[in-house]
This record gives C-alpha cells, structure tokens and sequence, in this order.
C-alpha cells in the first residue's frame, strides 16, 4: 500500500467520522426541539351517532409547527363490508340555523301552497385543475352557517363557498383525499384507498389555527387560498395571524399535513380534533394514546376515560370495527416545534 493510498483512507475515515459526529448532534437537536403540547379533552357521551361529541383540543403558544396524519385503521386489510351510511337513530338536533342569524318568528297565517320544485342542487366550480389533481368548490343551496371567508387562487377570488375539495387522479376516476369548509375551519382527510380496493370513508373531522367556540368549536378563516406550487393552502385567520398547510405526502399509506403558523396563537389552542363516539361498535373514534413526554412508553385509554395529557404526539382511533364510518381513518397529531 502506498503512502497515498494510506493518506487518502486516513482522510475517508476522518471525513466519516465527522460526518457521523455531525448527523449525531443534528439529530439530537432535532429530538431536543420536540415539544410535548397540552391536550385537554372536552368530550361528552350522546346516544345520535351524527353528533361530533368528541372533542380534544391542543396547546401550546410556543408551538409554530406541527404535523397532522390520517392513517388506515388496522383492520382494513380483513375488512370485508364497510358502512359509510349516516346513522340518525335518537338523534334531534332541530332546525339548523347560524349562531348569528335571528330565529324565524312563527306565523298565525295559514301559509299558502307551494307549487313542487325540483331540488336545488349544489353548484360545482373546477378552481384548479392538473393532470393529476384537481381542487373543486361547492355552494349548496341550504347550509347551516353562512360562508364569509373568501378562497384565492393565483389572481382569482371566489366568494360564497361551503366546501373545498382536493381530488387525486386513480385509476379509472378520481379520488377526494381532502376536503375544508371555509365557513368553520373543519377539515377531513383519508389517505388513498389501497391498490384493488374501493374508496374508504371520511370520518374525524379537525381544526387548525386559533379554536374558539360558538355553539360548537371552530376556527373563523379570513381567505383561504390554495397555492399549487407548495400542494397546500395558505390560511388567513379572522383573529388575526396565518398558516401554511402543505400536503406532505398522498399515499395509500398515509396522508400528511405540515403546519406552519406564523405566530403565537395565545390563549387558545392552536388545533382541535371533533369525532363522534356512541358504543364500543358505533363511532368514528374509540381510543386515546398519548406517548410520555419523559418517558419511553405510551398511555392508553378509551376516548370518553382519557384524562388529557402533556404529550408530543398522540394517536385517537380504532382497533376493533364499528358499524359507522367503518373504513375512516386513524388520526395522529406529532412533530410540535418551536
């Protein structure tokens, strides 16, 4: 071996060895910076399977990042029939009508008959379109909260929409992965059915920015505006302050979703889950784990016994099949940061 050939394999193994050093300390500092978030768990039990009775809200005004995922229940690959039908036994919510908006004064005249209408169906507007995506806005003729926030995308700015949906191109059609109503803040999500089977459910609903609650929790949104480029949405809160949200990842696997705020967002919590729970075999989310923010191990418990917790990542879902929503998906809330 030559004096070279020694000198340069002295070198390599220097270089590794600084750059494992490196990737050591880079990976510390990444665990370091992780945040364990207060969750606090406002639930209730109700006996209607459509009433979101589950809430678990999360805080932290030092928090500026964090991660969402939607992730297959474990028992979809056995699972042979699913139920996506609304179950409306015990339920009476009464006529829905925005917070804001009077009540309707009841009459002493006998109203007068009504010719037959065909229903009024809602009205669909293609915002974006690629050759693998597309982004779709809905306005529906009857909505129990009316749409204040405005949806930008590049120079155009759409008024009076519901529903945003965002569509990935499968084979043979399409598929809705993730959808928000700009009126309230809520979100859903699935991650992409897997190859050979049909679409799953949507199930879990969840809010990102300041949660404040008006009649139920929500999150007013100023505009919305989809940006393309990022595969995500730029979120401007009536409170004050924004948020990127950026698609991360589409797969079969999971779907992601990387939260960027701005600022603080003090004295409230900065995201919500809302879910449903009724039995052991009729919810859309059945059990809490929050993993130990000192510890090496996680805490398990059903949705209405969890207690809350500090934790930097939590898992709210199911192990054993219900009867609604059967193939919605698991959720998990991680990666706080500064």
């Amino acid at each position: 071996m030559t004096v070279l050939t020694r000198f340069l394999l002295a070198m390599s193994a220097r270089l590794a060895a600084v750059g494992i050093a490196v990737c050591s300390v880079l990976a510390a500092g990444a665990v370091a910076k992780e945040r364990a978030v207060q969750v606090e768990n406002l639930s209730k039990p109700v006996l209607c399977a459509e009433e979101d009775n589950i809430t678990l809200t999360f805080a932290d005004p030092d928090v500026r990042r964090f991660r969402i995922e939607a992730v297959h229940p474990v028992y979809l690959a056995n699972l042979s029939a699913d139920n996506w039908q609304a179950n409306w036994t015990s339920c009476n919510f009464g006529p829905l009508v925005d917070a804001k908006q009077a009540p309707v004064k009841p009459t002493a005249e006998k109203p007068k008959a009504q010719p037959k209408l065909p229903p009024k169906m809602p009205v669909r507007v293609t915002l974006h379109e690629q050759v693998d995506r597309w982004l779709i806005g809905l306005r529906f003729p009857n909505f129990w909260r009316k749409p204040t926030a405005t949806v930008r995308v590049g120079n155009t700015v759409t008024q009076g929409l519901h529903l945003l949906q965002l569509w990935r191109v499968r084979p043979n059609g399409g598929e809705e992965v993730l959808v928000v109503y700009p009126q309230d803040g809520y979100w859903r999500a699935r991650p992409k059915a897997p190859r050979g089977r049909d679409l799953t459910a949507f199930g879990s609903s969840f809010l990102i920015g300041p949660v404040e609650h008006d009649g139920r929790p929500l999150v007013r949104l100023k505009q919305i505006t989809y940006e393309p480029a990022l595969e995500g949405f730029h979120l401007a809160f009536e409170a004050g302050g924004s948020a990127r949200v950026k698609l991360s990842e589409a797969s079969a696997a999971r779907l992601a979703l990387d939260v960027t705020f701005d600022g603080a967002i003090k004295g409230r919590p900065f995201a919500a889950l809302r879910s449903m729970y009724v039995t052991a075999d009729n919810n859309d989310v059945a059990s809490v784990a929050a993993r130990g923010a000192r510890t090496k191990r996680w805490s398990e418990a059903g949705i209405l016994q969890f207690g809350g917790a500090m934790t930097p990542e939590l898992w709210a879902g199911r192990r054993h099949l219900s009867r609604h929503n059967t193939s919605s998906p698991d959720m998990i809330f991680k990666w706080f940061r500064e």
